[in-house]
């Protein structure tokens, strides 16, 4: 099915003149399709136990730099219904032949985790991930510092995050 604008009304959540193959950092955040609780629970100590859907999403991402050697993972939670890391894009000595972008990595990490998801269900080509994703670069040191926290701290806050459907409060 082709895209078409005037019925399906998505708009590119990307810069139209970046270079997503750029060196850097990159906070980003990816959504469960429906946003489902389908990776875990937080306990009442604010841990994250998760599912066997959750190790999955794990697995995926510590993967990923096996299937792209120019990129480096840093902090990184899987939470009941969303999952946010950072991602670093290096220059790399020889160059690579290849440098894939950040959508491509994204994409990988879904595919990755959601073949072995719906293996796991005996459901085949069943979304497990919303469409698109929120991605942020990160500008200098104490951008990174901040986000490192931020996911650090994204379990204790659970009660309250807006993709929590039992927090009341509103998703924007």
């Amino acid at each position: 099915m082709r895209f078409d604008p005037d019925r399906q009304h998505r708009q590119s959540i990307r810069f139209s003149r970046y270079d997503y193959t750029r060196s850097g950092l990159y906070f980003v955040t990816l959504c469960v399709h429906g946003r489902e609780c389908i990776f875990g629970e937080i306990d009442e100590s604010s841990q994250v136990r998760l599912t066997y859907d959750g190790q999955s999403v794990r697995w995926a991402w510590e993967a990923l730099p096996g299937h792209f050697p120019h990129i480096g993972l840093d902090a990184f939670v899987v939470m009941p219904n969303h999952v946010q890391g950072i991602l670093e894009l290096r220059n790399m000595e020889p160059p690579c032949s290849r440098r894939h972008p950040v959508p491509e990595v994204i994409r990988a990490l879904k595919s990755f985790s959601a073949r072995r998801i719906n293996k796991r269900r005996g459901t085949p080509g069943v979304p497990v991930w919303q469409r698109n994703y929120y991605e942020r670069i990160l500008r200098d040191e104490e951008d990174l510092v901040n986000v490192r926290r931020y996911i650090a701290d994204n379990p204790l806050k659970w009660a309250d995050d807006p993709e929590n459907p039992i927090s009341g409060k509103p998703i924007v």
